[in-house]
């Protein structure tokens, strides 16, 4: 379906390299110098920087992409040590604009000495302006700062209305192969949290250690702009092959009084005032730690306030938060905006210097924590408030089936009766797009309204709507979408108006792009991912026959799941492309083998096993099997971890979660927290089409899946437990008040808005209905806490209340042990730490659904999910049968108790 951008680059150099001459200055030489930590070279002409080398990595690794930087020597190209600035007479309300970038001109150097390794007066490359700025590069007591030094020039006062140092880092993968990009690139992300923001560069092999950019002084990362450069480029700036550089800004209240008007930013915008003469000294400082999950002890040494929040910063209003703060100097003041939108409650959980807060959601949506230390030092928290999480369940399952309900037995495509693509801004289903499979009812923007419509029958079954589900698989996934022979079409609609005679394409759309497919393009059977959203909704409904059997009419738990393993055969014939990829929401294979074998068909068992294994063994001899349609992407991990872990390659499997890691971070904001790297789907799935930071793409929900198993095995990996936790909360937050999921939430600082389409947000929700749970751990630090849920200790019992939006799976980490339910709710649990038991209430629906079916009785599943505690299986007492590997708990008055020893 998509195109890469891997080649652009031979075409355009030519052509570029005529139009502009260089103006870096990169033929005039190079500062050298060194700090203890780094190896740094600046451009002589510019003393911007052309290199920074961590000591002892191996391998000459650079920040910096300074073996491209011959392509991106031009006016208009950003480095690291430019400034761009805003300022006004106080009095005037016309800004003066400054960009260092745009007509370079070799600065003013000073004589260095001392402590300074370069410094330069800006002026030669800046516009006139009542600042004059002088940059240096220092040596703060072993570790490098750049540093800024803003003077007011003039005869009265001025106001800096914006103020920022872009941010240059190797983030350019045009040209490279899978081994160079890996080893060669790094990816970065904010914390745009004031005075305690930072910015973390994190290798993609996930190994190296990672750069942390942050303050130098009073100098608050208080917004994050996406600093626009020319696309028609050799590197393909602004393309799937090299996403964009950004810019941290000291101070926004420009911006926001323009181009930023119609949002509100993540921070409150400010400014500065400098009188005639007076000097403010602004700048970054370069830290470099161990490793990706020392980065908050990093933080921690360069003293500065750091910040966890567990379950993270997803809050649905019938759950608690926790939240701790570690800094050197004392609270003075918490607050919040929108006002009322958290409470909070100081508590006693932490240990050593850390103060702990549990805070309690009110407000649906945004909402910012702004903590004041008493130096004077600002931090900003952001979260995001949903509505209860079981609630918002059933409000998704609800709007795709009532508001996305398409039926129209005269559809020219055959796409009725089925969950269809909405457009939230039109308040209206999208019947029609140039992009064919949007409303098409395939691959991840077409098929992600049903994949997610389905998938909640798993999650939280309701009896209309799998009536509705039903007919949608009888009628229109089974001989529209998928043919007899289990081939997958890429959509079922297409734009070639011959054949459809009756049907009125919209003139306004332009249908002159390559995917305005025709009818033959439409149907083609050779994209892999298309049949793992087939395979899903065969396997939830599968669940939902199995479990909840009064709900079906049409056809049996048998046929759901043969349809299933037919699906996966078919995509692994040998015909289809990229089946030897790993694909999105391809757990729900794993889900379905063991499914299968748990029902003893071991015929059907053996052929999906034997052809995953072949995949896994392909994989297992190659460094880094993440290959997919796009130069580089995060949506192989899933499958690749998955397999690995299975066939027990325990090296493939590491090395993915290194992988993912390196572009999935933890960060005190609710949108960058579990985050994983996208920034190209928009142009395929979004109503807003660009390149750009995809806030809680499926990217959340998918590979938070590996961590969160990696962890179920590894139970005191807390860090692994974070990042997932905030991935699977992710799509949460997708979910509007009134059900409607968007794919993804714009992060560019002029927008900051969900996409008005429904797109791809399916397969974010596999990953969250899948990997959810209330996870129980007595953190070190924090002591008993319970993610999706509300721990209370007394004495040896450690009693949850179990809130997330499943209550399908609880994990006693101590006792490494899963508890999951193939039908009916988890309401809470009992750890007795003495006995080593587990008392567990299970109802037959979870609270807060009303929607939601009754299960005509519990189905437990017991597993241990590693054997290092040396603990050993639990069993429940009392008799209970066993049915295809679950206990079958009957319910009295709704309810039961059982207690697992």
């Amino acid at each position: 379906m998509r195109l890469t951008l891997q080649l652009l680059a031979a075409a355009l150099c030519g052509s570029f390299a005529m139009a502009q001459q260089p103006t870096l200055g990169l033929s005039d030489g190079f500062i050298s110098f060194e700090t203890p930590t780094f190896s740094v070279q600046l451009v002589k002409d510019s003393q911007t920087l052309y290199s920074l080398k961590p000591k002892n990595v191996s391998g000459g690794f650079d920040f910096i992409p300074a073996d491209m930087m011959t392509l991106r020597q031009y006016n208009g190209n950003y480095h690291l040590g430019d400034v761009t600035f805003r300022v006004r007479n106080v009095g005037s309300q016309a800004w003066i604009s400054g960009d260092s970038s745009v007509a370079r001109r070799p600065v003013t150097a000073s004589s260095a000495s001392g402590s300074t390794f370069a410094s330069a007066n800006l002026a030669p490359t800046l516009p006139a302006s009542p600042l004059n700025i002088t940059r240096r590069w220092v040596n703060a007591n072993g570790t490098l700062q750049l540093l800024f030094d803003v003077v007011n020039a003039g005869n009265t006062s001025v106001e800096i209305g914006a103020l920022g140092a872009p941010l240059e880092f190797n983030n350019i993968f045009t040209n490279r192969n899978a081994s160079a990009t890996n080893e060669l690139c790094s990816l970065f992300d904010p914390y745009i949290g004031q005075d305690a923001g930072y910015v973390q560069v994190t290798p993609l092999l996930g190994t190296l250690p990672p750069l942390v950019v942050t303050p130098a002084g009073k100098s608050p990362l208080e917004g994050w702009r996406f600093l626009p450069e020319a696309t028609n480029t050799a590197t393909a700036y602004q393309s799937q092959t090299f996403e964009a550089l950004y810019e941290w800004q000291f101070h926004t209240l420009a911006y926001a009084e323009n181009e930023w008007a119609a949002v509100t930013p993540w921070n409150a915008p400010s400014s500065a005032t400098l009188s005639p003469g007076q000097t403010r000294t602004y700048g970054l400082q370069f830290n470099l730690a161990p490793s990706i999950r020392e980065i908050e002890d990093t933080l921690q040494t360069a003293k500065r306030p750091v910040a966890v929040g567990l379950p993270g910063y997803i809050v649905p209003m019938d759950q608690q938060a926790k939240l701790f703060l570690n800094y050197g100097s004392k609270i003075s003041s918490v607050a919040v905006s929108p006002t009322g939108a958290l409470s909070w409650t100081t508590n006693s959980d932490a240990q050593g210097p850390w103060v702990g807060y549990t805070l309690t959601a009110h407000t649906w949506g945004r909402s910012r924590l702004t903590v004041t230390y008493a130096d004077g030092t600002v931090q900003t928290v952001h979260y995001y408030v949903t509505n209860p999480a079981t609630s918002a369940i059933a409000d998704l399952g609800n709007f795709l089936t009532t508001e996305q309900w398409f039926n129209n037995a005269s559809d020219s495509f055959r796409r009725s009766p089925s969950v269809i693509s909405y457009d939230r801004e039109a308040n209206a289903i999208v019947r029609d797009d140039p992009r064919a499979w949007i409303p098409g009812l395939s691959d991840e923007a077409g098929a992600g309204s049903w994949l997610a419509a389905t998938m909640k029958q798993f999650a939280q079954p309701n009896a209309e709507e799998v009536a509705k589900l039903e007919q949608f698989v009888n009628e229109t996934l089974w001989g529209s979408i998928q043919n007899s022979d289990g081939s997958v079409k890429k959509s079922v609609y297409f734009y070639q108006p011959s054949l459809v005679s009756n049907y009125s394409y919209p003139s306004s759309i332009d249908w002159g792009n390559w995917w305005s497919w025709d009818q033959a393009d439409s149907f083609a059977t050779d994209r892999a991912y298309d049949y793992v959203h087939v395979t899903a909704a065969y396997w939830s409904m599968y669940r939902v026959a199995r479990n909840y059997p009064a709900l079906v009419k049409v056809h049996t738990w048998q046929w759901y799941l043969n349809q299933a393993v037919m699906t996966v055969a078919r995509m692994t014939a040998g015909d289809v492309g990229y089946a030897t990829d790993g694909l999105m929401d391809e757990t729900v294979i794993g889900f379905l083998l063991n499914d299968l074998k748990r029902e003893g068909l071991t015929a059907n068992a053996s052929l999906v096993e034997s052809r995953m294994k072949t995949r896994a063994q392909l994989w297992s001899t190659e460094r880094f099997p993440f290959g997919s349609e796009m130069a580089w992407d995060s949506t192989g991990q899933e499958g690749v971890y998955l397999w690995a872990t299975y066939f027990n390659d325990s090296t493939t499997a590491q090395n993915v979660i290194n992988s993912i890691i390196a572009y999935q971070p933890t960060v005190p904001h609710w949108g960058y927290n579990g985050n994983a790297r996208r920034y190209w789907d928009n142009i395929y799935g979004g109503k807003l089409m660009r390149i750009e930071r995809q806030i809680h793409h499926y990217g959340s929900g998918l590979n938070a899946l590996p961590l969160m198993s990696q962890f179920l095995s590894s139970p005191s990996d807390f860090y692994l437990l974070r990042v997932a936790y905030g991935g699977l909360s992710g799509p949460l937050s997708n979910i509007d008040q009134g059900g409607f999921a968007a794919a993804s939430f714009h992060s560019f600082e002029d927008t900051l808005k969900w996409d008005g389409y429904s797109g791809d947000y399916g397969p974010n929700f596999v990953g969250h209905s899948l990997g959810i749970n209330t996870v129980l751990i007595d953190h070190p630090t924090f002591g008993w806490q319970a993610l999706g849920g509300t721990v209370t200790v007394s004495g040896t019992k450690v009693q949850v209340q179990v809130h997330d939006s499943l209550r399908r799976r609880v994990f006693v980490a101590p006792l490494s042990a899963l508890l999951s339910l193939d039908a009916g709710a988890f309401d809470s649990f009992v750890f007795d730490t003495k006995a080593n038991t587990v008392t567990v209430t299970i109802t037959a629906a979870p609270s807060g659904a009303s929607s939601a079916a009754s299960a005509p009785q519990g189905r437990l599943v017991v597993t241990q999910t590693s054997t290092a505690s040396g603990a050993r299986l639990l069993k429940p007492s009392g008799g209970l049968a066993e049915d295809a590997g679950a206990w079958v708990v009957p319910f009295k008055s709704g309810t039961a108790t059982v207690v697992l020893s």
